[in-house]
């Protein structure tokens, strides 16, 4: 008890309490212990070199997943990565099995040289420090792990869109070793490897549907490597397009029609319904490209809008036919009009010979009478002979709010195919399983 009293009185005498001491004894150990691992360590060597290869232990826990890019085909991540591996040269006896570093040590050791092979950008967090974590076992092992947002390459096939699903991968590996030297493998095996947070999977336009993990060697001129592939599965969310671009398209289409139900002989109205409705698909069409990069095939909303474009555009032709039939049918009444009241063609010197036989007549049977009376009677006779001749004949009668008969047709026929069409479109493309595009076999 007096040697430790002793011990006690030595060490507080120093930091005041023998926690503290305590304490500072372990600090003076630790500190040591890591001027001892560094002393005569070369950051430049692999572990196990000429001896082994060496192991690295990965997982990705994803906090944030997007946004995705339909545009630039790309997509957004947050992830803390995490690797491990074994290096024997930090092997360390003491009082704790594992040592709890920062990211100043990570410059002075061995570390792998890691890089994505589809990532386009990638940041480290170093707000307010480097978000690194760094832990070392009494065994050498290490765990290492960095807080990243990632942007990385999606390819995409658009022609099911916006019915698409998408496999989105992110791949990584060494950049300078060989499987030789270095390789990759999944800390939990493939399908406990990577796991994305439930709150952090909410995106606007995808479902994040599930992810995969798996491995690939790729051959090189330098060698075999291996590349660790972690795969998202997206399925987009239909129902911002439904608003936008499929409801439109469809009342537009129905508008079109309702000029079937108009008079024949409403020129303006017809006009104004088959010119708006036309020029309105045409702004429908451009706007919903502007949301896609610009691929050289159609996709399945191209189809949809085609389609209405050409029922829309039918509706504007479909309303000259029938103003030119009109109009002809017009032209042809009022000529079977004309011959009914004019059966025969009189010759016009006959007609013109009738006033002088009238006035003859006239004279003949009017003797009696004076010269200014036989005057006024052949005035009065020759007046009433004309007359018939000069007045017009009356317009042939027109039939008003008659419907014709393509109209009649029309009315039919275009709200059949349509409903047709979109019965087929939608059965197509609603009931069918999700193709992923770029899925691992």
């Amino acid at each position: 008890a007096r040697c430790v009293g002793d011990i006690c009185r030595d060490v507080s005498h120093v930091t005041g309490t023998p926690k503290e001491a305590e304490l500072n004894d372990n600090i003076t150990i630790f500190t040591r212990i890591l001027d001892g691992l560094l002393d005569g360590y070369d950051n430049r060597l692999r572990p196990g070199l000429g001896e082994k290869v060496t192991e690295i232990k990965t997982n990705i826990f994803v906090t944030s997943f997007g946004p995705v890019s339909d545009t630039e085909m790309e997509y957004t991540i947050d992830v803390f990565f995490r690797q491990s591996w074994k290096d024997e040269r930090l092997c360390f006896k003491g009082p704790m099995e594992m040592l709890a570093l920062n990211n100043l040590l990570a410059s002075n050791i061995w570390t792998p040289d890691t890089f994505f092979l589809n990532g386009k950008k990638s940041i480290a967090h170093n707000m307010t420090t480097p978000n690194k974590l760094l832990r070392l076992k009494d065994d050498g092992t290490l765990l290492y792990t960095m807080r990243l947002t990632i942007s990385a390459e999606c390819p995409m096939q658009l022609e099911d869109f916006p019915m698409d699903a998408h496999a989105c991968p992110l791949k990584f590996g060494s950049y300078a070793y060989p499987v030789s030297e270095v390789v990759y493998t999944w800390t939990q095996g493939a399908a406990k490897s990577v796991v994305v947070a439930e709150e952090g999977s909410r995106l606007n336009q995808y479902h994040l549907i599930g992810q995969t993990a798996g491995t690939e060697d790729i051959y090189t001129s330098r060698g075999q490597y291996t590349v660790m592939m972690a795969h998202f599965y997206l399925k987009r969310k239909i129902g911002y397009f439904v608003i936008q671009t499929y409801m439109p398209c469809f009342m537009t289409v129905i508008l079109s029609q309702v000029s079937f139900w108009l008079n024949r002989e409403s020129v303006p109205a017809r006009t104004v319904f088959g010119v708006t409705t036309v020029l309105t698909m045409t702004t429908l069409s451009i706007s919903a490209r502007n949301s896609l990069p610009k691929v050289a095939y159609a996709t399945a909303m191209d189809w949809f809008i085609a389609v209405c474009y050409a029922f829309v555009f039918s509706a504007l032709i479909e309303f000259a036919t029938v103003n030119y039939f009109t109009k002809r049918s017009w032209a042809w009444d009022g000529k079977k009009a004309l011959e009914a009241q004019h059966p025969k063609k009189k010759d016009p010197l006959a007609l013109s010979k009738k006033p002088n036989n009238t006035c003859s007549a006239g004279v003949n049977y009017t003797t009696n009478l004076t010269k200014d009376t036989s005057i006024s009677t052949i005035s009065n006779s020759t007046t009433v002979q004309l007359k018939p001749s000069e007045t017009k004949a009356p317009d042939p009668k027109k039939t008003y709010n008659s419907v014709s008969k393509i109209d009649k047709m029309s009315r039919i026929v275009f709200p059949v195919l349509f409903g047709t069409f979109n019965l087929v479109y939608w059965a197509t493309y609603l009931n069918r399983e999700p193709v992923i595009k770029g899925a691992p076999t």
